[in-house]
């Protein structure tokens, strides 16, 4: 059988702001096509995933569809990583638009002045404790994760997400009928690569297995705590592909090891 295989540039990043700097803080915007409230948050999403400020993911939810629209890039998958979020945060606050910032606090995701304050108080902290260097190369996604100081019993995960960098969408029904909206950073797909325990891990996986046909980029976090209970974000990295293409269909491998 013939295989295709995906272009990248040769590439190593940690960060989504200056060259050299770790991301200081993640943006989670759950959201939906339609919701009247949610353009002017998906406009702020934008705007700093642009300004390289923080890590920007878009995460658009699937529990508004019942009102006259589908959310053409909704993911049932988003919706629960929401709700996990509220189980651990204890207000069990499901809000549209909402911004959860390092996976510790939630806001009103259309509220600039309060995604301010809360991404302030996190860059605060100084730039998420876990280095991640995310390389793309030759159809493989590879993640090195360095050593790091951790309390014992604290466990944490890492998972790849599939995005869509700049996605325009025309919606044609619901409350937001006849609007055209431009979402940053799309989360399309979800993927966990295996437990961290603070040792240096290296993780290496087929593109195929990350990524999806519209992808054109790749997040990796690691987190504290598991998919159905997630915690802070301990580190992250975000990187493009050359050009968007088919994901190969070379045969996958993940190998992890810890010193």
């Amino acid at each position: 059988m013939r295989r295709s295989s995906l272009v990248f540039a040769g590439c190593l990043f940690a960060l989504p702001a200056g060259a050299g700097e770790a991301p200081r803080t993640v943006v989670e915007l759950f959201t939906s096509q339609g919701c009247s409230s949610c353009p002017p948050a998906d406009r702020l999403a934008k705007d700093l995933a642009e300004s390289g400020r923080a890590l920007v993911l878009t995460l658009p939810v699937d529990y508004w569809d019942y009102v006259g629209w589908k959310d053409t890039l909704a993911n049932p998958a988003n919706s629960a990583r929401q709700r996990a979020y509220a189980r651990v945060r204890g207000d069990r606050k499901v809000l549209t638009p909402q911004i959860v910032v390092n996976g510790r606090e939630a806001t009103v995701g259309n509220d600039g002045g309060a995604v301010d304050a809360a991404i302030g108080r996190a860059e605060k902290n100084g730039v998420l404790p876990v280095s991640v260097e995310l390389e793309l190369e030759d159809g493989r996604v590879e993640v090195q994760i360095a050593k790091s100081d951790r309390p014992a019993g604290q466990n944490a995960e890492v998972w790849a997400f599939a995005i869509e960098r700049d996605r325009p969408v025309a919606i044609g029904g619901g409350e937001n009928s006849g609007r055209s909206v431009v979402y940053a950073n799309v989360v399309r797909h979800m993927t966990r690569l295996g437990a961290w325990s603070g040792g240096k891990t290296h993780f290496e996986i087929a593109a195929d297995e990350v990524l999806t046909n519209d992808a054109d980029g790749v997040a990796v976090l690691v987190q504290s705590g598991n998919g159905g209970q997630p915690g802070p974000i301990l580190g992250a990295a975000l990187a493009p592909l050359a050009e968007k293409a088919p994901p190969s269909t070379i045969s996958s491998r993940l190998n992890t090891g810890s010193d």
